[in-house]
């Protein structure tokens, strides 16, 4: 009698049954969450519109970009902009003017949410917690203009509120606002009231996750407020501060355009020009479109290498980090 052969099946067939596989199960899963998918679609559409299209322009840092001619007709020069930059005399005054700026932000501004949110958090009264949370959350929403205009009133030279207490009291008035010595001062001090209250929502809603057995436990311990604050509140929301702290330090050469834009004048410029305001000065105001790409470029990649390293040391470090 002769035995019956199983006819073997190929390693090709075993990869394509098992494509068609996860293909099916593909299908049937976003059948599953069509509805979660659909809401995420219109944020993928604009990312993809206004992020990632965009970067195919980045091209023209590497060309002399003329409009009439256009990508596919401008001459190709190279690194010839990048080496413009790192070379001109402008590029230490950006950088450094840049990093003075961020380090205030980081050093300042960044340790100042936390603290907040903590107090905040102790606070037992209900109605006065909320109205401290509502006075500071309200000049977030407010525009970049209104902010410094209010400055402007209280702080000009000739009428400011500030300048006109000074002089009735016997002092010489103060040029807050074309000093360059004042500049980084006002700048940090804007970023301080605007952007405070804001901050100190994302740190208040990691608080409320805290495990309140561990607030009982360290009460039995017989734990004041500040010892909770410091090895249990702090410890629980590291995770967050840590995420935020990543993301802080890939804007090192990004501090926004608009807000030191409205601060520059023609006597604190060699203090207050940044990356992100010469790029409006270089590309839209002088035309020197290729430049100004270039120069970006720069900022963006600088950003990522600097999101990169710190997500890698807090890895190191036991971390989760951003990713």
């Amino acid at each position: 009698m002769k035995e019956q052969t199983v006819p073997s099946i190929s390693t090709e067939e075993k990869i394509k049954e098992l494509d068609e596989k996860k293909s099916k199960k593909g299908i049937s899963h976003l059948f599953q969450y069509r509805i979660l998918y659909l809401m995420i679609l219109p944020g993928i559409i604009y990312f993809l519109i206004f992020k990632y299209m965009p970067m195919g322009g980045l091209i023209i840092a590497f060309q002399n970009y003329q409009p009439f001619l256009g990508i596919l007709g401008s001459p190709w020069v190279g690194f010839e902009h990048f080496i413009r930059l790192f070379t001109g005399d402008v590029f230490t005054m950006l950088l450094t003017n840049t990093l003075r700026l961020f380090s205030l932000q980081l050093f300042l501004f960044f340790p100042l949410p936390i603290i907040l949110s903590l107090m905040l958090n102790e606070v037992r009264h209900a109605k006065f917690k909320k109205g401290i949370q509502t006075i500071i959350y309200i000049p977030y929403f407010m525009s970049w203009v209104i902010i410094v205009s209010i400055s402007f009133v209280l702080l000009s030279l000739d009428g400011g509120l500030i300048n006109e207490l000074i002089a009735y009291f016997g002092g010489d008035k103060i040029p807050f606002l074309t000093s360059p010595e004042w500049m980084p001062r006002m700048y940090i001090g804007q970023v301080i009231w605007k952007e405070l209250g804001w901050s100190t929502i994302i740190y208040l809603a990691a608080i409320t996750n805290v495990d309140t057995q561990l607030y009982e436990a360290a009460d039995m311990d017989g734990a004041g407020r500040l010892r909770k604050m410091w090895h249990v509140t702090l410890p629980a929301i590291r995770g967050t501060i840590i995420t935020l702290l990543i993301l802080r330090i890939g804007d090192v050469l990004n501090l926004g355009f608009e807000h030191v834009h409205l601060l520059l004048n023609s006597m604190n410029r060699q203090v207050a020009e940044i990356f992100d305001t010469y790029i409006y000065t270089a590309g839209l105001q002088n035309g020197q479109l290729s430049f100004s790409t270039a120069v970006g470029m720069f900022k963006g990649v600088v950003g990522l290498i600097m999101v990169w390293g710190a997500n890698k040391i807090a890895n190191k470090l036991g971390e989760e980090g951003v990713y």
